[in-house]
């Protein structure tokens, strides 16, 4: 099972090096407050995009979910709509955070 802080601090910022391209195709900022694990913003709004810890003010979608159920969608993404589906995920923006699988995949 993936790590949730291992996938915002190690996965995500080599995910972002290593493609500018992805950061261009999707231009918003993303929060993920992930419950019993802490915040993050992604930020794909300004290249070359970053992660770091904590909430961002301007946030275009915040992700909100439980640790348990996050790290099972890190391990098969497409577990998010089903996870939206029930409740268990929230969205602030349902349009951007159907982008969430350019991120995660």
């Amino acid at each position: 099972m993936a790590e949730t802080r291992e996938f915002f601090e190690q996965y995500m910022v080599t995910k972002l090096a290593e493609n500018p391209a992805l950061v261009a195709s999707v231009k918003a900022i993303f929060q993920f407050n992930v419950t019993d694990a802490g915040s993050w913003t992604v930020d794909m709004l300004t290249p070359p995009g970053s992660v770091t810890e904590g909430e961002h003010p301007e946030a275009g979608c915040v992700i909100t979910v439980g640790k348990a159920d996050f790290e099972k969608m890190l391990d098969t993404p497409s577990m998010g709509m089903q996870l939206f589906m029930t409740g268990k995920l929230k969205a602030s923006n349902i349009a951007l955070a159907m982008q969430l699988q350019k991120i995660l995949a």
